[in-house]
């Protein structure tokens, strides 16, 4: 038997991450030891309270069953979080819809709204699974430039008319990834006009909303007004409360839409498991003490991986929220060939910045998703690399 994938498999890329991984194996064969950067999974671990939930839990042997769906304490909590968090009332019930970690929402949304043919507005550069959900679902992908000469925010006014007639949803993402930029409430109150003007589901991507630095206020997108008329917000416990392997999130807002997920959901999965659905449940309702000692050890980290680059000459954006770093590449190279002579040379695994994007080319993206003295080595390595390739600034 010869089988061939189907039709929309072939037209997605490979996954980068994978490609990353794959070099990142090569070069440990080679004898390089390799500081990985790459995928932006936590290595800090859950609040303790968070794993002895799990843990007690875990013990009844009662809890083992199908959930089904998203239990009612975890909605409850899920509306306490966003209330006390961001000043957003919800109604648990209706307003909240448990994930499989965001992702998972995300990789089904367009196949639960749009039908083949419809367009969605994706940021350029902007996290794969946005671009590869659509496809899956038929639609059509229309990239909006994210640029760094306008804040990299996306300016409506680009997009043709005949393009906005046929599209059904517009994903934004701020705190974004790669791109770690900002968006403040002005920019979210033209959002919801164009929305209301276009009949267009916005949909925003919240995972980093705890992750924001240097007193920038945390914005979530359903604390403006009319917000929930036309919009949903994903959000996730894997980088709040580094519960990333648990495999637990939500979305929240415009009840229609949730409604419409939720029934393709019920078709799919059978929900999570009870013993980690009430550790979200403590997380979430805890004193969130540990999320500001988390800001907190992120801007260390981000200070020192920059503060190293600058030795070499690298001048890199410090990133004002997120656990990465957007960088713009040295000329000469582009973002694979960079990314990958790092793997192969200096030690050093990060994501070039053309597998978020086509504007994602000349950039690399950077997680610091290591102890403060591995990304300071990791700098140290790159410096060298720089130096032995004539890219140190004297």
């Amino acid at each position: 038997m010869e089988l061939v994938a189907s039709g929309k498999l072939q037209k997605m890329t490979a996954s980068i991450f994978q490609e990353v991984a794959d070099r990142k194996k090569q070069a440990i064969r080679n004898g390089k030891d390799v500081i990985d950067l790459s995928v932006g999974s936590p290595d800090l671990p859950p609040p303790a309270f968070v794993v002895d939930t799990l843990v007690e839990f875990a013990k009844d042997k009662s809890k083992y069953g199908y959930t089904l769906k998203g239990i009612a304490e975890f909605h409850d909590a899920v509306s306490y979080f966003y209330q006390h968090r961001y000043g957003v009332k919800l109604e648990p019930e209706t307003e909240v819809l448990q994930l499989m970690g965001s992702q998972d929402g995300l990789a089904h949304l367009a196949t639960a709204i749009c039908n083949p043919g419809d367009y969605v507005l994706v940021p350029d550069p902007g996290y794969p699974i946005y671009e590869a959900s659509v496809t899956i679902a038929g639609g059509v992908v229309y990239p909006m430039a994210l640029r760094a000469e306008n804040d990299f925010l996306p300016q409506f006014d680009e997009i043709p008319l005949d393009v906005l007639e046929k599209t059904r949803m517009m994903i934004l993402s701020y705190p974004g990834n790669p791109v770690t930029a900002l968006a403040d409430r002005d920019f979210f109150e033209k959002v919801i006009r164009f929305a209301k003007q276009h009949n267009i589901l916005v949909v925003h991507d919240f995972a980093y909303s705890e992750l924001i630095f240097d007193g920038h206020p945390q914005i979530s997108f359903m604390s403006i007004p009319g917000a929930k008329e036309v919009g949903i917000e994903f959000n996730s416990l894997s980088k709040t409360f580094n519960m990333a392997g648990c495999r637990i999130g939500y979305v929240v807002g415009n009840e229609e839409a949730l409604k419409i997920l939720g029934g393709l959901k019920s078709h799919i999965d059978y929900g999570i498991f009870y013993p980690i659905q009430q550790a979200a449940v403590k997380a979430l309702t805890s004193d969130y003490t540990c999320l500001s000692d988390q800001v907190k050890e992120y801007e260390i980290r981000r200070d020192a991986l920059i503060a190293g680059l600058e030795k070499s000459g690298w001048k890199v954006s410090k990133s004002p929220a997120t656990m990465f770093v957007w960088a713009k590449i040295p000329e000469g190279w582009t973002s694979r060939q960079f990314a990958f002579e790092l793997i192969d040379h200096a030690g050093v695994a990060v994501v070039p910045g053309d597998a978020f994007g086509q504007l994602g080319e000349g950039y690399v993206r950077i997680a610091m998703v290591q102890p403060t003295d591995l990304l300071t080595e990791a700098a140290e390595r790159i410096q060298v690399f720089l130096k032995e390739n004539s890219y140190c600034v004297k």
